[in-house]
């Protein structure tokens, strides 16, 4: 892993280096953050997988439901997938009944893509299943710890979003 750069509060670098203290809990924060990507992805796959859709449909309802409908290339940009592969994703969840096409309002040549209410029932079923165990690991935590882990892992998803290079576009952002 490579070192962080030493920097200022004004951004400008630290001759003096970083903040040892500092530099200990970026190391244990990334090798935390690396050990709980990799099990959220195989717990994940493994509840939600349960229910008749992969991981990644899963994430395509959720997409349609908290952003509303959109095209087809604003899901493959939402998940950050080629469209071909958002195609593949989206025509399983209509084969299975969870997600809808009809005419796009503005776009003749475009389809848009909605949640049914089949899709809206299973994904909040998955959701409330995923939530009800953060609800139990979270309740050994006081109320300003867990409002706080919140904002932090908010604020890392922005981060790897930004140096990704690539933004998702809200499917309600037609």
């Amino acid at each position: 892993m490579p070192s962080p750069a030493a920097a200022t509060t004004t951004g400008t670098p630290d001759p003096a280096g970083p903040d040892p203290r500092l530099l200990a809990d970026a190391v244990a924060l990334h090798e935390a953050l690396s050990d709980l990507v990799r099990v959220y992805q195989f717990r994940d796959r493994d509840r939600i997988c349960c229910h008749d859709v992969s991981v990644t449909q899963c994430y395509a309802l959720e997409a349609l439901i908290r952003r509303g409908a959109c095209a087809l290339n604003e899901m493959a940009s939402e998940l950050y997938l080629d469209k071909s592969t958002a195609s593949r994703v989206v025509a399983a969840l209509e084969r299975k009944g969870y997600v809808a096409r009809s005419p796009h309002a503005s776009d003749g040549r475009s389809v848009s893509l909605q949640a049914t209410a089949a899709g809206r029932r299973l994904y909040e079923k998955i959701r409330r299943d995923l939530v009800l165990e953060e609800t139990r690991l979270l309740a050994d935590f006081e109320p300003a710890a867990r409002v706080a882990a919140a904002k932090i892992l908010a604020r890392l998803a922005r981060a790897a979003e930004a140096r990704s290079g690539l933004t998702a576009r809200s499917c309600a952002a037609r």
